[in-house]
């Protein structure tokens, strides 16, 4: 697990902007059971989330036309428990983090793994998240 002192300013630029935490198996559950759009950001200390991955999920919120429901985070390699929780809900995909999860009444609508935050801009990562949120939200 990794110590707080480094996750806790990389939680705090989404907290600080609207995102509520998943801490828990029983948050993740509770927030997917709600009616309505959930967008995840599976934080990470990896270089790419804080490269585009963060600044690209704030851009697009701030952005955005239609926005989800909910903001929601959970951090990989801190709030273990419930991330694992939020990987049974991404199947079929394999862990990935730095990653970002729009649902929709439960259901995953829209999935940016890993492979597609790496190398790209915070820019093209909000196009992404944009487009979808058009698509999925009300």
């Amino acid at each position: 697990m990794y110590p707080a002192q480094i996750v806790l300013p990389m939680k705090e630029e989404l907290t600080d902007n609207g995102f509520s935490e998943l801490l828990t198996p029983e948050d993740v559950d509770n927030q997917l059971g709600k009616e309505g759009t959930t967008l995840v950001m599976v934080n990470s200390v990896c270089g790419c989330s804080a490269g585009s991955a963060r600044p690209g999920v704030l851009m697009a919120v701030a952005n955005a036309n239609k926005k989800p429901s909910f903001l929601t985070t959970t951090f990989a390699g801190f709030d273990v428990d419930a991330v694992k929780q939020l990987r049974v809900k991404l199947a079929p995909y394999p862990p990935s983090s730095p990653a970002i999860a729009l649902f929709k009444n439960g259901e995953l609508v829209h999935f940016i793994e890993r492979h597609h935050i790496e190398g790209r801009s915070a820019q093209m990562i909000a196009q992404n998240l944009v487009a979808a949120f058009e698509e999925y939200c009300d």
